[in-house]
C-alpha cells in the first residue's frame, strides 16, 4: 500500500466535520462573488443563490454541534483541519487583493 500523500486530519467529531465541509462551501461560494475578483454577474449570481443553501447547512452544523453539547470550538485543531483542507486559499478569495504597489 502506498502512503497517503497527504498528512492525515486532526481528529474531529462527526459534527465538526461536517462544520469544517460546509464552512468551506460558503466561503468557496463567497470567493466566487467577490466584486474585487472580476468575473460575470451570472456567475456571481449563480455563487449568491448556492451559497444561500450553503449557509443553512453551515447553520445546521453548528445547530447540530450545540445540541451534542459540544459547546466550545476548539479552534487549534480545526484550524489544523482547514489549513489541511486548503482552507488559507480558498477564504483568500474572499479577501480584497492587495493594491498594486507603484
Amino acid at each position: 500500500m502506498l502512503p497517503s500523500p497527504f498528512p492525515p486530519l486532526p481528529a474531529l467529531t462527526r459534527a465538526e466535520a461536517e462544520f469544517i465541509d460546509r464552512y468551506l462551501e460558503a466561503v468557496d461560494q463567497l470567493g466566487r462573488i467577490n466584486p474585487a475578483r472580476g468575473g460575470d454577474t451570472y456567475g456571481a449570481l449563480r455563487a449568491a443563490q448556492a451559497l444561500v443553501s450553503h449557509a443553512t447547512a453551515l447553520r445546521e452544523a453548528l445547530k447540530l454541534m450545540h445540541e451534542r453539547g459540544e459547546s466550545e470550538i476548539h479552534a487549534e485543531t480545526l484550524t489544523r483541519a482547514l489549513r489541511l483542507l486548503d482552507g488559507e486559499r480558498r477564504a483568500g478569495r474572499v479577501a480584497v487583493p492587495p493594491a498594486p504597489s507603484d
